[in-house]
């Protein structure tokens, strides 16, 4: 149980980290660890919270592709969960191992070096060829390999499957909006795992900060998309590599000087 429940202001500061970190490419996993981390008494039942929070930048993908996810096609919904196996696969059988992971921040410095080294290379990765037909299958599979190593804390979801498309030879646009319809069933059927396993720890004084959370993040979320892509088409991911090899740095530093 929470031994010491978040209050609005902390549950809006979360959605806020949540919904600028879910799709901007520096971690919102390893963000959210930090955050909860600094909050005296914090503590959850699993990742309830986190599962609240996520739901609101679902939505707000949800919102930001709607007119595209009212026409999809057949082949796209095909490849969308094509590539979300290899990260229902992870997920499932790795379960307690991730969930353990989010308990601490041991290994975030270096997991978030790793995701700085994704966003340079999204930037410095020379494209030979350019992709006009769009996304293959063996490239959705790729960039759900690349997803499901995200799993883990502290790697940019949207960072490494960006990478894992820019390496696969597609247009830069073309792969994160890929990325971002991707994101839904991903975001989704964690939530769906989660929520069943955790809805027995929801604490219903608590919905106030639930909502607050959620509202938070959903809109922070949707302005965060719009930034994405516009810093993918002008060659600013470099600047989401220099942060996070910034921050990284400096939580290892702390860690061995603590």
């Amino acid at each position: 149980m929470y031994t010491n429940p978040v209050n609005l202001l902390q549950a809006a500061l979360l959605g806020l980290i949540q919904g600028l970190t879910e799709f901007l490419p520096v971690s919102s996993s390893a963000h959210l660890v930090l955050a909860q981390s600094f909050i005296p008494g914090f503590s959850q039942p699993g990742v309830l919270f986190d599962v609240v929070l996520h739901g609101g930048t679902l939505l707000a993908v949800l919102w930001y592709f709607r007119k595209k996810l009212l026409t999809i096609s057949p082949k796209m919904a095909g490849l969308l969960v094509l590539g979300t196996i290899p990260a229902v696969l992870v997920g499932y059988f790795f379960n307690d191992f991730l969930v353990g992971l989010y308990s601490g921040t041991k290994t975030l410095g270096y997991e978030l070096i790793l995701t700085g080294l994704l966003c340079w290379g999204v930037d410095k990765w020379k494209v030979k060829s350019d992709k006009r037909g769009g996304v293959s299958w063996w490239d959705s599979l790729v960039i759900g390999i690349f997803q499901a190593i995200a799993i883990i804390p502290g790697i940019s979801r949207s960072g490494a499957t960006i990478f894992g498309g820019i390496i696969r030879g597609i247009d830069k646009k073309e792969v994160a909006i890929f990325s971002f319809l991707l994101s839904i069933p991903a975001i989704g059927g964690a939530m769906i795992l989660e929520g069943l396993s955790e809805a027995k720890n929801v604490q219903f004084d608590l919905v106030p900060e639930y909502l607050v959370g959620f509202l938070v993040s959903g809109v922070v979320g949707y302005l965060s998309i719009g930034i994405l892509l516009r810093f993918i088409v002008e060659n600013k991911f470099k600047y989401f590599a220099y942060y996070c090899w910034l921050l990284g740095a400096g939580i290892i530093i702390l860690q061995v000087r603590g």
